[in-house]
């Protein structure tokens, strides 16, 4: 059973954390050399070793809180976008006007600036997207347009969360895949698999796939608003730069993506249907300093349980009824970069969440290579 629920909010200030990152890409830009380095050494690596002195915070907060309660943990999702804007096209000004900077100390720059829109603006953008507020979901798709990624709303909102642990959801981790092979994947289905998604429901509205309402129009104009501007103030160096950051940024969403549901497959009823999700279908993880600077997204389970839950009330769970990642994200994430050294993790984990879940399944063959049939709404 999941632990039991005291009244207590958590504090907002913690989840504040990620606006420390801002000054350090500005030091960074002002002072050149390796300061860059102090970008992913705070998001990746003192967090970590923070989640080594904190321990796991594996107490929950009681889910009907109400709106009014949370405007402080409402308002760093709301104010990153304006930060994060700023932040990236600032910085190509500076870099690209100032002369100050190398090439190899710009690309350093941008790569820590590809943390910052990665690591903390997409998970904004996915707590933003989930909201019914048009402020929240415009500051999500603009915040996604800034890492020309936002085909990420579609396909999140409309593919991942309905098809998850299922073979039609491009972004569940197959076991024994490794993240280089599943990265390069989900790059090419995704895309193809949001537009599908969206021309379907047009097709139910008797609209063509061309049709204003397409949400396809607003990413390509937002995205080449981003583009445009990035080249306005720097020129094609200041371009190559803004797209450096995107890939980058890119590159961190899908190693999160490929963490949060690495080998965990819904049981296939036969004939296209699968069973219900549950929390057992998402890695779980408690490490207190990831969650605050991650806004509780590796609060995973409780988020496709519930997914129109606000972050500040996300439940955690125990073994029993989900699987636990040994780390917090951020250092999962380096563990996925070496494909060998995460199957020698993760393996054994999967398998154990095989037999304690599911028993009576011998075969996992066609599980493994995502072979079986597609769910049957989505033929």
């Amino acid at each position: 059973m999941s632990k039991p629920t005291p009244n207590a909010l958590p504090p907002a200030a913690p989840f504040w954390m990620s606006v420390i990152m801002i000054p350090l890409v500005m030091l960074a830009a002002w002072k050149g050399g390796f300061w860059w380095v102090l970008l992913p050494g705070y998001a990746w690596y003192l967090t970590t070793a923070l989640d080594g002195v904190l321990g796991q915070n594996e107490t929950n907060p009681t889910p009907e809180a109400e709106l009014s309660q949370l405007f402080w943990h409402r308002a760093v999702t709301l104010i990153w976008f304006p930060l994060q804007f700023t932040t990236i096209f600032g910085t190509i000004f500076y870099t690209t006007q100032s002369g100050h900077l190398s090439g190899l100390e710009k690309l350093g720059l941008f790569f820590g600036i590809g943390v910052l829109s990665g690591t903390i603006g997409i998970v904004y953008a996915h707590e933003l997207l989930h909201q019914k507020s048009r402020l929240e979901r415009w500051c999500g798709d603009l915040l996604l347009a800034s890492v020309l990624y936002s085909h990420f709303r579609t396909e999140h909102l409309l593919v991942h969360h309905s098809w998850v642990a299922t073979p039609r959801d491009a972004v569940s981790a197959r076991y024994n895949e490794g993240f280089y092979r599943f990265f390069w994947r989900v790059l090419r289905e995704s895309p193809v698999s949001a537009w599908r998604a969206e021309t379907r429901m047009l097709a139910r509205a008797k609209r063509r796939p061309w049709d204003r309402r397409n949400p396809f129009w607003r990413y390509a104009l937002l995205q080449i608003a981003m583009l445009t501007l990035a080249f306005w103030l720097g020129g094609v160096g200041g371009l190559f730069l803004f797209i450096f950051q995107a890939f980058i940024a890119v590159w961190q969403l899908e190693l999160t993506n490929y963490v949060e549901h690495y080998g965990l497959t819904r049981r296939h009823l036969g004939n296209g249907r699968y069973e219900h999700i549950l929390p057992r279908h998402s890695w779980n993880a408690s490490h207190t300093a990831s969650n605050w600077l991650l806004i509780n997204l590796q609060r995973h389970s409780d988020h496709h349980y519930k997914p129109d839950r606000r972050f500040p009330l996300l439940q955690t769970y125990d073994a029993d009824e989900a699987p636990q990642l040994p780390f917090g994200y951020p250092a999962m994430t380096f563990v996925a970069m070496v494909p060998p050294w995460w199957r020698r993790r993760m393996n054994p984990r999967v398998r154990a969440w095989r037999r304690k879940f599911y028993p009576d399944i011998s075969d996992w063959g066609d599980y493994n290579r995502g072979s079986l049939p597609p769910p049957r709404s989505a033929l």
